[in-house]
């Protein structure tokens, strides 16, 4: 399947940032036909706020068949703000994450988007209806993962809600707490200077295990969601070139989701965090592809 490199000129960077980005003919890649750029032009309207008709379709297909899988406690949406730039943290336990978070902040009237990696992008079908509901796709590992960040400053300059699952694939924790995420989701929060807000869920896990992509629906499982005041990141302003203080913001960052999942679990995370960089398990992917299952 070829990719089609489509080049669009882009303002400066947020108006917030401290120094100025060059974004203009920035390559958005798109897979078989060019995706939507409105978001990239004009600022988020409709309800939920951001909606398009794509992904109004999608939501109404797919939030009836999430009602009959799971149950859902979504009280805590209300802490979303209803209008302006911001970025929503979260753990990753499974492959029905995206859907749940999606439907928690679309529930709370916010239609995200979302940073995902790109081979689900290059699904035949999907990948269009992804990139038409201007979902962004990421090259992980890559040096071509900047394509993406300045995409989504450009999102959160027009004022979008921008969902990013900082540990970038689904925990390699046995017990599934939050490992060491990657740096992405700081340095684009420490750029663009807009609030974070880390929520952590519990229960899609039970529905579609980690690595697994059959449904459990019986016993019916109860999904939850909290969400924490705005971390603070406004220390490592100015320093998104720094390496060592992206690993400390999204050490932060990782700080403040996991103390919510502590209290959605009753528990304390083990005093050794998951360390991707150090294991022998492959970093993306699913490491248990050809398991028995």
């Amino acid at each position: 399947m070829g990719l089609i490199f489509a080049s669009i000129s882009l303002p400066s960077s947020p108006q917030s940032a401290q120094r100025d980005l060059e974004l203009h003919h920035v390559e958005i890649r798109c897979w078989e036909f060019q995706a939507p750029q409105d978001s990239l032009q004009y600022p988020p309207v409709g309800y939920p706020l951001g909606v398009t008709p794509t992904f109004r379709f999608g939501a109404s297909i797919l939030i009836p068949i999430m009602k009959l899988v799971a149950r859902y406690d979504y009280r805590e949406g209300v802490k979303i703000p209803k209008s302006g730039p911001l970025i929503v943290v979260s753990n990753h336990v499974s492959y029905m994450d995206a859907f749940a978070l999606a439907f928690f902040l679309y529930s709370h009237g916010r239609t995200p988007r979302f940073l995902g990696k790109s081979q689900v992008f290059r699904v035949p079908i999907i990948g269009k209806i992804l990139l038409a509901a201007e979902q962004i796709p990421v090259e992980r590992e890559s040096k071509e993962a900047r394509v993406a960040l300045q995409y989504a400053l450009r999102l959160l300059e027009m004022g979008h809600l921008v969902g990013v699952y900082p540990e970038g694939t689904l925990t390699r924790d046995k017990d599934c707490w939050p490992m060491i995420a990657k740096t992405g989701a700081a340095r684009l929060a420490v750029i663009a200077q807009v609030p974070v807000y880390p929520a952590a869920q519990w229960g899609t896990q039970q529905v579609i295990p980690p690595y697994r992509k059959k449904l459990r629906i019986f016993p019916r499982a109860t999904v939850r969601y909290r969400v924490g005041e705005p971390v603070d990141l406004s220390r490592w302003y100015g320093k998104e070139e720094d390496p060592a203080a992206m690993v400390e913001a999204t050490a932060e960052i990782m700080r403040a989701i996991t103390a919510l999942l502590e209290e959605i679990r009753g528990q304390q995370r083990p005093a050794a965090i998951f360390d991707p960089h150090t294991s022998d398990l492959p970093r993306t992917g699913n490491f248990r592809k050809g398991e028995k299952k």
